[in-house]
């Protein structure tokens, strides 16, 4: 699943190539991946619209239209926005189509399924729950070692299983988590709120530190329009994982033999040495 440098990529990518155009009509052709509305209203909503701009609040894409609605998009798993030229072929997937003034047509193409779309009004966006919930940006000046402190000190959850729930931190998959405990020493398992304040210092600035390094390698990369989301991940940062998914690998700080676990269902990877309970 992307996480926040992937998904902050796209929405960057899709302002260059889609900002200031108007959609001439939409088509939801799989209602399932838009439940809150059907295909009628999702056509009538869009029909006609400028796009402003695209951005991103957390692991979601936000479309902001002229008229004020938004249209707010979840990659999930295979979720891929294209820009495809009126002659191109629709891909097998297509789920969804938005038809640009320049007759070029931006598809959304979902494998899986997995994806989720939403039209809302401007008066109805603070209370969209995927996006109240939402803990600060990791950029924003409300995101501080001391925002993370009163997290972990309200919870006796393992460090890892704080990282990855987005009402706390916003932005950090099964990857980054890694990444980050890595870089701050921290073992995934142990309890968050025994963490010292040093220490979660450390861990603040890592996270930083591992989506500056993702969003640096990423916009280095060339995009294809026919496949913006496939730029980012086809070229992405796998090459410069310090201990995800390398189980069995030598450390790259003292050699010891990266481990795996798995918690809550998920794969963690992390330094028996570098990283102690």
């Amino acid at each position: 699943m992307p996480e926040l440098p992937e998904v902050e990529l796209v929405a960057r990518s899709l302002d260059r190539l889609v900002a200031g155009r108007r959609i001439t009509a939409a088509r939801l052709l799989q209602p399932d991946i838009a439940p809150e509305t059907t295909p009628r209203a999702f056509a009538r909503a869009l029909r006609g619209q400028q796009v402003d701009g695209v951005g991103r609040r957390g692991k979601l894409i936000v479309f902001a239209f002229e008229a004020g609605p938004f249209l707010l998009t979840h990659l999930r798993m295979t979720g891929r926005f294209l820009l495809l030229p009126p002659e191109a072929v629709l891909p097998k997937h297509t789920h969804a189509i938005l038809y640009l003034d320049d007759e070029r047509r931006l598809v959304f193409n979902d494998q899986r399924r997995f994806g989720r779309m939403r039209v809302v009004r401007a008066d109805e966006l603070p209370y969209v729950r995927q996006l109240r919930t939402l803990a600060p940006e990791p950029f924003s000046a409300e995101f501080s070692p001391e925002y993370l402190r009163g997290v972990f000190a309200r919870t006796r959850r393992a460090v890892k299983e704080v990282l990855l729930d987005q009402t706390k931190v916003t932005g950090l998959g099964n990857i980054y988590a890694a990444e980050a405990m890595f870089l701050a020493g921290i073992h995934p398992q142990a309890q968050a709120a025994r963490i010292a304040p040093r220490r979660l210092a450390r861990l603040h600035c890592a996270i930083l530190q591992v989506f500056d390094e993702s969003l640096a390698h990423g916009s280095t990369l060339n995009v294809d329009p026919q496949d913006i989301e496939g730029s980012y991940y086809a070229g992405g940062y796998q090459g410069r994982w310090h201990v995800y998914d390398r189980a069995g690998e030598p450390c790259v700080n003292c050699g010891a033999a990266i481990r795996r676990i798995v918690q809550a269902n998920r794969s963690t990877y992390f330094c028996p040495r570098c990283q102690r309970r």
